[in-house]
C-alpha cells in the first residue's frame, strides 16, 4: 500500500535534418514510494528520469484509483524526484488504504541478505520479486554522476524504475534505479541505498 504505478506523458524537443524544431510525444511507466503525507499533500519519492520532461504525471494507488501529481523537486545527479498529490484528489477509501513506508537502515544490509522489489514492471501494475543482496556498495553510472549503489538478483524491469526494495522486514533499503540487460548479463539490478537518498530527499 505504501507504492504506486506511475505514468507519464513526456513531450521532448527534437529537430529535424534540416534543423527545424519540432515536439516529440512520448509516455513512459515507473513506480514510486509514499514517504509522507499531511492534510494538503502527499509525497512520493521516484527516479527523476521516471518524471523527467513530463507533462502529465498519473499516480496509481493500490486500490487503482488514480490522482495527478506534480514534481515537488528533483535533482539529476541523484536521479531523485519528488512527486505532490493533493490530499483533496483522494477519496477517504483510497486515504484508508495506502501507507506511508516505513525507511530501513541501508548501511547495515549486507550480502546475502533478503531482498524484495516492488513496482510496476512493464507498466503491467505492482509486482513483487524477490532475491538478494548481491553487494551493498557497487559504484555505478548514476544520472550525470556515480554513485554507489546495492545490487541485487531481485528482478528490476522497466517500470521498476522509482519502487521499492525492501528488506525482510518490509522497511525500504532502497529505491530501484538500474538495471543491466545484455545476453551476458542476468540478475544484475541496482538501487539507490535509502540512507544516502534521505539527505537529497529532506
Amino acid at each position: 500500500p505504501a507504492i504506486v504505478s506511475i505514468n507519464t506523458t513526456t513531450s521532448r524537443t527534437s529537430y529535424d535534418f534540416f534543423g527545424r524544431e519540432y515536439r516529440q510525444e512520448g509516455e513512459a511507466r515507473g513506480s514510486g514510494i509514499i514517504i509522507a503525507h499531511n492534510d494538503d499533500e502527499l509525497l512520493i519519492v521516484t527516479n527523476n528520469h521516471v518524471v523527467r520532461d513530463s507533462r502529465k504525471i498519473e499516480v496509481i494507488f493500490v486500490d487503482d484509483s488514480t490522482a495527478d501529481a506534480r514534481i515537488k523537486g528533483s535533482d539529476d545527479n541523484s536521479d531523485l524526484a519528488i512527486l505532490s498529490v493533493s490530499m483533496s484528489e483522494l477519496t477517504s477509501d483510497t486515504a484508508a488504504a495506502i501507507k506511508v513506508a516505513t525507511l530501513g537502515d541501508s548501511d547495515r544490509v549486507k550480502q546475502g541478505d533478503l531482498a524484495i522489489a516492488i513496482g510496476n514492471a512493464l507498466g503491467y501494475g505492482q509486482s513483487v520479486t524477490v532475491g538478494y543482496i548481491s553487494a551493498s556498495d557497487r559504484e555505478v553510472a548514476l544520472g550525470n554522476s556515480k554513485g554507489k549503489l546495492i545490487q541485487t538478483d531481485a528482478a528490476i524491469n522497466p517500470g521498476n524504475s522509482g519502487g521499492a526494495l525492501l528488506n525482510s522486514a518490509g522497511q525500504v533499503i532502497g529505491i530501484n534505479s538500474v538495471k543491466y540487460a545484455s545476453t551476458e548479463v542476468e540478475g544484475v539490478g541496482y538501487a539507490i541505498p535509502i540512507t544516502k537518498a534521505i539527505p537529497m530527499i529532506n
